[in-house]
């Protein structure tokens, strides 16, 4: 009996831990919000590979008048013509020092890409997010909200 209770305990400290740890990190789906509109633009799925935090845009929420399944028409080289949903907009963002530093972000709408760096606020809840032009000072942010 001790060792189900023990196996039992262990599991739920391992389970808490681990929420913990994906609410303290980038990782996960966050919500991108209209700057205008306060209205939900899109959902996009953060990931970590080899130390690399990338985000792909996994939905959009646009009018029913709007085209649900745009291209990036204003977009260069790659990403020309290539369907929104799906497309990678954060590539490079490294973590060090509490921050996500020295990536890009591609704006589908303009077709641009900026240098981007992240901060995770309010116990990882909300995820500032800075693209800007030469200097982080030089730049906006938008914050995006946690989903899962």
């Amino acid at each position: 009996m001790p060792n189900r209770l023990s196996l039992a305990l262990l599991s739920v400290i391992l389970f808490a831990s681990f929420s913990a740890w994906a609410q303290s990190s980038a990782i996960g789906l966050w919500k991108t919000i209209d700057d205008h509109t306060g209205k939900t633009k899109s959902l996009v799925r953060i990931s970590e590979n080899k130390g690399e935090y990338r985000g792909k845009i996994e939905k959009l929420f646009r009018a029913p008048n709007e085209d649900q399944h745009p291209v990036c028409t204003k977009c260069e080289g790659a990403h020309k013509d290539q369907p929104v949903i799906g497309m990678t907009i954060i590539t490079g963002m490294h973590y060090e020092d509490g921050e996500y530093h020295s990536g890009h972000i591609l704006d589908p709408q303009s077709g641009k890409v900026y240098k981007a760096k992240m901060s995770l606020t309010e116990d990882g809840k909300k995820l500032n997010v800075r693209g800007y032009i030469g200097m982080p000072m030089l730049g906006r942010t938008q914050t995006w909200l946690r989903e899962e």
